[in-house]
């Protein structure tokens, strides 16, 4: 007998990644919800063959995975939803184990477990990926796009930002949280996700798209006692803006001051040290100039009171 329990997958274009994460819900939910944002490549037609409702969002309107959850979740009837990306496989026995949770823990709104990438040694990419979804067990402050969750507070809190175009998960979490729910994150195998992110540009894009979600997030509830994203963001802007604007002002007012710019390396050291990992030090240090231009982008965008643009990474 499958677990009270309906699924919400969200996807654009995934193809045989999509497949693979419909078959890994086959049994273990009650009813799997597809909602598709736009795709071209028969993912809309496949998820029909496998027995999913689908949910396709109009197209006139700018697509987030934050409109697609919310559209999922509005065509559940189930008391607990699990949410998961398209490109995403959930391991076998999660279902259960987050179900049974939720049920012992009637203060709970949402639990999640461990997300880990397919194919981490494909490229450093991947397995920055795996490093940032290794998060640690017990009471959280948010979850990612994989999690299970009540589905009455999420609909109670207003269910998801539609207009984030990222982020939505630890926004609507803070807003659980202020409500009185807990988020829990279990010592369990959650779900196998394929970044499958090969080249620089598209990390590059991923990082603008973080920083974009820090600027946004702090816009939004950085005051006390949150201070959602204030850390996050004042480092993106300090290392990846402020410090190399300064540097490079006063080397042309005296040129020795150059030497300043040694610092990007001392902290990819001191990085380096503190973690044992290099290739992370690195890219936790280069993405900084990143995160600063998603975040420019935002500040940007609000000044001239535009919509919000997906920033699509692959």
């Amino acid at each position: 007998m499958t677990a009270p329990v309906d699924a919400v997958v969200i996807g654009r274009n995934e193809g045989a990644r999509l497949i693979a994460c419909l078959a890994s819900l086959d049994g273990q939910v009650r009813r799997i919800i597809y909602v598709d944002s736009g795709s071209t490549d028969g993912s809309i037609d496949a998820a029909r063959r496998m027995g999913a409702q689908v949910v396709t969002l109009d197209t006139c309107q700018p697509f987030t995975a934050a409109r697609a959850r919310n559209a999922g979740l509005a065509q559940t009837g189930a008391p607990f939803v699990q949410f998961v990306d398209g490109d995403c496989r959930v391991q076998p026995g999660w279902i259960a184990a987050a179900c049974a949770h939720l049920k012992a823990h009637p203060d709970l709104a949402v639990v999640c477990g461990r997300r880990r990438e397919i194919a981490p040694e494909a490229s450093i990419y991947n397995r920055l990926c795996d490093i940032e979804w290794d998060t640690p067990i017990g009471a959280a402050r948010a979850c990612g796009g994989d999690a299970m969750m009540r589905r009455a507070p999420v609909q109670d809190a207003g269910g998801f930002t539609d207009t984030l175009i990222a982020g939505e998960e630890p926004d609507l979490c803070l807003r659980l949280r202020a409500a009185g729910w807990g988020i829990w994150r279990l010592d369990a195998e959650m779900t196998l996700h394929d970044a499958n992110i090969t080249r620089f540009s598209e990390w590059w894009r991923r990082s603008r798209r973080a920083g974009y979600a820090y600027a946004e997030g702090a816009a939004r509830y950085g005051a006390p006692p949150e201070r959602h994203w204030v850390a996050q963001l004042r480092r993106a802007l300090i290392w990846g803006m402020g410090a190399p604007v300064l540097i490079v002002l006063l080397a042309l007012i005296w040129w020795p001051a150059a030497a300043l710019l040694l610092i990007y390396p001392a902290q990819v050291i001191r990085l380096w040290r503190r973690s044992g990992d290099c290739g992370w030090a690195l890219f936790t240090v280069l993405g900084k100039f990143a995160e600063a231009g998603g975040a420019l982008r935002y500040y940007m965008r609000r000044m001239r009171g535009g919509r919000a643009r997906l920033i699509e990474y692959k």
